[in-house]
């Protein structure tokens, strides 16, 4: 039996399909098991747990074998480094405790002094899971090239979005980067090692290069010519910020590559060559498969799947008192299927369906405030599903034809959730639309308030245009933006 945390994650997602598909015996570890029930195979165990707390662990670890240990934040502060080491520790802990025959971790590659807080971080987890008795094989990667990847998503709006580039000294950095295939071949064959104490392996594509390489080679294979200057000046806080405006990924993933590539990621032990039967591919060949999946218009797994803080503070119980609450209800007459079609395609393409210049500019302060932002989109255009990203927020339930319940990861001085639910009654079904805030302190009280006439504007406005388009959906393109909706035509029960 193989033990999979991470697996709503970017490179946890894909070694579950990997696992499965060799026939193993899987088991996730999951804060919301909701999230990642679409996602498995018939036969794959999905048990619900947090590594913060150490008693929800021995369900999970039972009749373990090998456990891999995908768990990483790509944020940075004291706070996020402290759960790192604990969770980490509470792994270690209950692994030896059910006697897991091995942990597979996969950390990062760096070498050189003043290693960033992201990479330090990566080290102290691997020591503290060796340190456990447990066996550990530890991979050890360089720059990931994957479609869905941040390195490689940040990679191609850079060059399809930049004529002329100004590139600061980090772009220059020694890498080897390895394609998502070779790490998922790496990942699964470690599984199959004897277990014969720890062992730590690099691993890399063919080629030494850096982000500057993989820029040129990118504009090469896409045939655009771009200028690139070279400068000295730009901080690493001034390069997150502008990764921010042009790219997909928001600052403190911006902040957290960039500081990670101050140090040289290059191979310089090649054990991994001799204990492996794996040649990785080289970085031309690792571009043209991640832009042929690319271009596909759902990623298998995308570096928004794995969750922000905010995302994973989502999971404490909701409050069932101290809540502000926006609630909007209407009647349409059309069964719940067809009322509830554009409440499952709001978002992404589709919009917002009310004030959408207003929800994008909401977005941007949003980014300007090192979150999220609107970006994201979503992966799916058609299906909500559980734990994935919808713009600034995030899936958090989905029922078919009923309901749908987002949270936020904008940045808000408390927790808000957005719900929708389209109820049958009679020939005609009532939509409700649930706006609630948990505030955390004055400052969340005094958003509400502040709002409080902004929201009770947009969230009406937002249900009279869904219900319009639930009643004529022949109308509403559900790839465009709702065209203006008279009033008059839906009657609002307050």
């Amino acid at each position: 039996m193989h033990l999979l945390t991470g697996a709503t994650g970017y490179v946890g997602g894909r070694l579950l399909r990997r696992l499965e598909k060799d026939g193993s015996a899987v088991r996730c570890l999951c804060r919301n098991p909701e999230a990642l029930g679409w996602r498995v195979a018939p036969g794959t165990e999905v048990v619900q747990g947090d590594l913060l707390q150490p008693a929800s662990l021995d369900v999970a670890f039972s009749g373990v074998d090998t456990a891999f240990y995908l768990v990483h934040s790509m944020n940075s502060g004291e706070k996020f480094e402290a759960e790192e080491r604990t969770a980490a520790h509470n792994f270690a802990v209950a692994a030896l405790k059910a006697g897991v025959r091995r942990i597979i971790y996969l950390g990062g590659l760096a070498h050189g002094a003043g290693l960033s807080a992201h990479m330090r971080s990566r080290v102290e987890t691997g020591n503290i899971l060796r340190a456990s008795g447990t066996p550990v094989i530890e991979l050890q990667a360089s720059i990931v090239i994957g479609s869905g990847s941040a390195s490689f998503e940040m990679i191609r709006a850079l060059v399809e979005r930049l004529p002329v580039m100004i590139t600061p000294r980090w772009v220059n950095t020694a890498a080897q980067p390895i394609a998502i295939e070779d790490v998922i071949d790496y990942l699964a064959a470690s599984a199959r090692l004897p277990a014969t104490g720890n062992l730590t392996f690099e691993i890399g594509g063919a080629d030494i290069t850096s982000y500057m390489g993989i820029m040129r080679e990118y504009a090469r294979q896409r045939k655009l010519r771009r200028w690139i200057v070279r400068v000295p000046f730009l901080s690493l806080s001034l390069s997150s910020r502008w990764l921010t405006l042009i790219t997909p990924v928001y600052a403190a993933i911006g902040r957290s590559l960039i500081e990670s590539v101050r140090n040289p990621s290059v191979v310089l032990n090649q054990a991994a060559l001799d204990a492996f039967d794996i040649r990785p591919m080289g970085i031309t060949r690792a571009i043209e498969r991640a832009l042929g999946n690319e271009d596909h218009s759902i990623a298998e797994t995308r570096w928004s799947d794995a969750r922000t803080p905010a995302a994973i503070v989502s999971a404490l119980p909701k409050p069932g008192a101290h809540l502000f609450v926006n609630k909007q209800t209407t009647r349409v007459p059309v069964g719940h299927l067809q009322a509830f079609a554009p409440i499952r395609r709001i978002g992404g393409r589709t919009g917002w369906y009310f004030g959408n210049v207003l929800w994008r500019i909401r977005g941007l302060i949003d980014l300007m405030m090192g979150g999220v932002g609107m970006r994201r989109g979503r992966p799916d255009p058609e299906t909500p599903l559980p734990g994935s990203t919808l713009d600034f927020w995030r899936v958090e339930s989905y029922e078919p034809g009923r309901r749908l319940q987002l949270f936020a990861e904008m940045k808000v001085p408390g927790r808000a959730w957005l719900e929708f639910r389209a109820e049958p009654d009679g020939s005609s079904t009532v939509i409700t639309q649930l706006a609630e805030f948990e505030p955390r302190g004055l400052l969340g009280i005094l958003y509400w308030h502040l709002l409080s006439p902004i929201h009770e504007v947009m969230f009406r406005g937002m249900l009279r245009r869904i219900a319009d388009a639930a009643r004529h959906p022949e109308i509403h393109d559900p790839e465009i933006h709702v065209e203006p909706l008279k009033l008059r035509e839906t009657e609002v029960i307050r």
